[in-house]
């Protein structure tokens, strides 16, 4: 019973002494609470962002918290999220993605994420950008377009796991063994649309899903973390075969990049630095044998670049470039071999190389460190042929803890990198963390491809929030989302799953990794090691096009916070001084 009529205090806690949180020295450990929480908070990346948002911007925050606090209590409720999440499973917010997709794509914050202007797409591999059911279409409708197998695709087994590529070949139409008979002889060319209608799985539409099947991580191989990375990347790996070999036909080639250009500026994008490993021959139109290099290829992109950012919708676009690629797997000839392609097409194409790179998974590929001396030959070229190509370099992309793999993070940054690749083991190492703020090093981090590919089991394990809490400069990027089952290019659903499940990040944290991107994008013209320093330090407050550009964002950041506001006017706050009396 209380100890008096009204009174939450009661009798036993009035015997016992138990302090209550009124009393002044309760009250006095609250305060020195909230002073040690705001003294970390300052110390975030994302501080100085919060600290400058305008009083309507500081309101869209506010408002899109309340929602989200709200969807928390509505939208993630243990009803049904999808036919494949096995029964008895809790449904959270920033739980797997593949479990959550559907349910996250009919919530109000994915719809305001979406309309969010995004600044700059850092880290995205190309050739993973475009929807395999989009290639294989394009593949059928395309006069001379054939498939080879390596052996023949007559049983289940052999369908699942054979090798086999796309290309065109101007006698198709000749006839063929099919494909899917013993009878068939390896790499012979079999016209794609008598291949596709004659599947022994449901006909054209059999082959369609095969193709999309072979080309992506299915959902449900994204949930078998149990099998670990080694299985998934040999999966994942097995994909570029497969669309490298649709993509590289110049008809093709165009209609994908035309495509990717309209939907990456849908999604509030305004520019993109691509990677891309040019292992796959290109072919021409109506050309029976492909390029010796990768010249075609970049005047294609070039010319539909240009003709994209000539149209209305395409007048917002500021533009992209690429990271040069070389697989890491490449012994010491291939690697400078490919290295002297690099430099080739940075003297052909100055303003659509913007630095080099080595991918493929770290675990299984030459360390940097065993390819020092590659890169060390690899600057003395550049400089006797007088280009500058920076880099930017995969790193810490492993679940290791001081092996070779993750000593990469090492080497990349004395190596000079500009940018980091996934970073996801850096939180480990303090040290590097200090110099990656002092060398103005952003980390590129891919939250869904790192759950997918089975760094982390969820958006909540995943250690950006460390890095962002030590004061890492980090922009969200995408990776491979038509590889990995994301359905669109853009970045929503990765900014939607920090949003959701990160309680310190919020809508103004998202805007700070959007100015990030717009901050540490590689520009056309060059720029020197300490020219793009100096940029990056002085932000929008310097002069020239990267703080041009970042004023441009934060104008369109702005109007975004004006919409939010008047488009959700029922979430706002009754009290004007907390809406930053707007």
């Amino acid at each position: 019973m209380a100890s008096e009529k009204g009174s939450d205090i009661s009798d036993w806690e009035i015997e016992e002494g138990l302090p209550q949180p009124t009393d002044q020295f309760i009250q006095q450990y609250y305060q020195g609470r909230e002073a040690l929480i705001e003294q970390e908070k300052a110390r975030r990346s994302d501080n100085s962002f919060r600290q400058s948002l305008t009083p309507f911007a500081a309101a869209a925050c506010a408002i899109v918290s309340r929602i989200r606090a709200e969807e928390h209590q509505t939208t993630w409720t243990n009803d049904p999220v999808d036919e494949r999440a096995p029964s008895g499973v809790n449904h959270y917010p920033g739980m797997m993605f593949s479990l959550a997709k559907q349910r996250m794509e009919q919530s109000k914050t994915y719809q305001i994420v979406q309309r969010m202007p995004k600044g700059a797409l850092l880290h995205a591999h190309m050739d993973a950008m475009i929807d395999p059911d989009f290639l294989v279409d394009q593949v059928l409708a395309t006069p001379g377009m054939v498939v080879q197998a390596f052996q023949a695709l007559d049983t289940a087994e052999a369908r699942k796991q054979a090798s086999v590529t796309f290309q065109y070949n101007k006698s198709s139409e000749s006839a063929a063994s099919s494909i899917w008979t013993e009878g068939y002889q390896p790499e012979q060319l079999v016209p794609a649309a008598l291949a596709a209608d004659s599947f022994p799985d449901g006909g054209r539409e059999g082959f369609k899903a095969w193709v999309v099947e072979r080309s992506t991580i299915t959902p449900a191989e994204s949930l078998d973390h149990h099998h670990g990375l080694d299985a998934v990347w040999k999966k994942f790996g097995s994909c570029f075969i497969i669309i490298g070999s649709m993509l590289r036909y110049e008809p093709i080639f165009r209609a994908s990049v035309r495509r990717l250009f309209h939907q990456l500026r849908e999604d509030g994008l305004q520019w993109a630095d691509f990677r891309m490993a040019f292992v796959a021959k290109y072919w021409k139109e109506s050309h029976d044998h492909p390029d010796e290099g990768q010249e075609g290829l970049f005047q294609a992109f070039d010319e539909e670049l240009k003709q994209f950012q000539s149209t209305e919708e395409g007048k917002g676009w500021w533009g992209c470039r690429f990271i040069w690629t070389t697989l890491r797997i490449y012994g010491k000839k291939e690697m400078v071999d490919h290295m002297k392609q690099c430099i080739a097409i940075k003297k052909a194409f100055p303003h659509l190389i913007a630095g080099y790179d080595v991918v493929g998974q770290e675990d299984m590929g030459r360390s940097l460190a065993d390819l020092t001396p590659e890169l060390f030959w690899f600057k003395k070229r550049c400089m006797e042929e007088g280009v500058d190509i920076p880099f930017f370099f995969h790193a810490g992309e492993c679940l290791g803890d001081g092996d070779e793999t993750d000593q990469n993070l090492f080497d990349a940054i004395l190596l000079g990198t500009r940018r980091i690749g996934h970073g996801f083991s850096l939180f480990k190492h303090p040290l590097l963390v200090d110099l990656v703020k002092q060398k103005k090093i952003l980390i590129e981090a891919c939250p869904i491809s790192n759950e997918v590919l089975r760094l982390t089991s969820s958006i909540k394990s995943h250690p950006l929030p460390a890095l962002l809490a030590r004061g890492v400069s980090v922009a969200l990027c995408n990776d491979d989302p038509a590889v990995l089952g994301i359905g669109k290019n853009g970045l929503t659903h990765d900014f939607w799953q920090a949003l959701q499940g990160w309680e310190n990040l919020g809508l103004e944290g998202l805007g700070s990794l959007a100015e990030n991107s717009v901050r540490y994008a590689a520009y056309w013209p060059d720029q020197n090691s300490k020219e793009w320093i100096k940029d990056i330090d002085n932000g929008k407050y310097g002069e020239g096009l990267r703080a041009d550009r970042m004023r441009e964002w934060t104008v369109e950041w702005n109007k975004f916070c004006q919409w939010i506001v008047m488009e959700f006017a029922e979430y706002g706050s009754d009290n004007e001084d907390e809406a930053g009396g707007i």
